[in-house]
């Protein structure tokens, strides 16, 4: 029993202490006032904030007085961000502990001096109560006013020494947050883990890609070579048998041309006995000159020539180079500690 007492003790001290230190800020170092929470999640006195952003305007960017992250001052300037009902009512629950931990926590109205005539004549009066709203502690008579006060009559009153249950409630959902929130750090990592692994993985499956593309272009490549090679053959050969059947016409053309020229000279300037003499050997060349067709020998030297190009049907294939499948790129992230995964949270590719 003694152990599970000191225990206790220290356990108790433990969260006193870590509530002191949630409550502080870290500008003053006083007990807040007026919390006031940036974007980045910290926590300042409105007042502090205040004096440290003293030469900014609505709209000036400024950078948080902890981390250093920067916000944009609201429109209505500082005090138009958004309270920290949270930490006040923290803020409250480590005042009243004090108080009550000191033994005396009196009445905020009767030991004002403005309702104290006289210190000698109205001793003061013990609080019993506790308004949340207006944060002011208040006696039995007090409190009963306060709340036939038609601008305080909704306000919300607890007893002093109850709040003791409030503030244990806070201190356990503060343990729970606290182990939450560490959990959930731990998870941090795993998304840059998860970025460079993804990184990786789609950097690889680019070189897939170009690799598989340069491949398939080289072989287009050269079947283009090759195809371009063989029209080529077939220009050279073709132009080839046009210029050798071209000399043969030609050829045959200067005999006949010379033939005639022959026979119309001798026939214009000739004597009759040089007609005579030349008249049987001009005939037999003339007959073997006209035994030779021009056309036909054309038609049989040059055969027709028909050439075609028939595309291939890749071109037809929708996914030429290849195909991205993202299902099972990663397996899921599961793991039994992490938060994520007990909140169903994971990713999967």
């Amino acid at each position: 029993m003694p152990t599970q007492r000191n225990n206790m003790a220290t356990r108790k001290l433990s969260v006193v202490k870590e509530l002191y230190d949630m409550t502080e800020c870290c500008i003053c170092i006083e007990v807040f006032t007026d919390p006031r929470v940036l974007p980045c999640q910290h926590t300042f006195c409105l007042k502090c904030l205040l004096n440290y952003g003293k030469d900014k305007q609505p709209g000036d960017r400024m950078p948080c007085p902890l981390c250093r992250k920067r916000f944009t001052i609201p429109a209505d300037g500082l005090s138009g961000i958004q309270k920290n009902f949270f930490m006040e009512k923290l803020a409250t629950a480590r005042k009243l502990s004090a108080r009550e931990e000191a033994g005396h926590i009196l009445c905020d109205v009767c030991s004002s001096d403005e309702e104290r005539p006289s210190e000698a004549t109205v001793p003061s009066k013990p609080a019993t109560k506790h308004c949340l709203q207006c944060q002011q502690n208040y006696c039995d008579q007090c409190s009963w006013s306060h709340t036939k006060i038609k601008a305080t009559a909704s306000h919300a009153m607890i007893e002093i020494g109850k709040e003791q249950q409030c503030w244990k409630q806070m201190a356990n959902d503060t343990d729970k947050i606290s182990e939450l929130l560490k959990k959930s750090e731990g998870v941090l990592p795993r998304f840059e883990k998860e970025q460079n692994d993804l990184a990786n993985c789609l950097a690889d499956i680019e070189s897939e890609i170009n690799m598989a593309a340069d491949t398939l272009i080289a072989a287009v490549e050269h079947d283009r070579v090759k195809l371009l090679s063989e029209v080529e053959t077939i220009k050279l050969k073709r132009v080839k048998q046009l210029e050798t059947v071209k000399q043969e016409v030609e050829q045959h053309m200067a005999a006949l041309e010379s033939l005639k020229q022959y026979s119309e000279t001798l026939l214009s300037s000739g004597t009759a006995c040089d007609v005579t003499r030349s008249a049987n050997s001009l005939h037999s060349r003339a007959e073997e000159l006209m035994m030779f067709d021009v056309i036909s020998h054309v038609v049989s030297s040059l055969p027709s020539l028909n050439v075609n190009f028939t595309s291939s049907t890749l071109l037809k294939v929708k996914n030429l180079v290849g195909t991205i499948d993202e299902k099972g790129l990663y397996p899921r992230i599961l793991c039994s500690q992490c938060v994520l995964c007990k909140l169903g949270l994971w990713f999967s590719y």
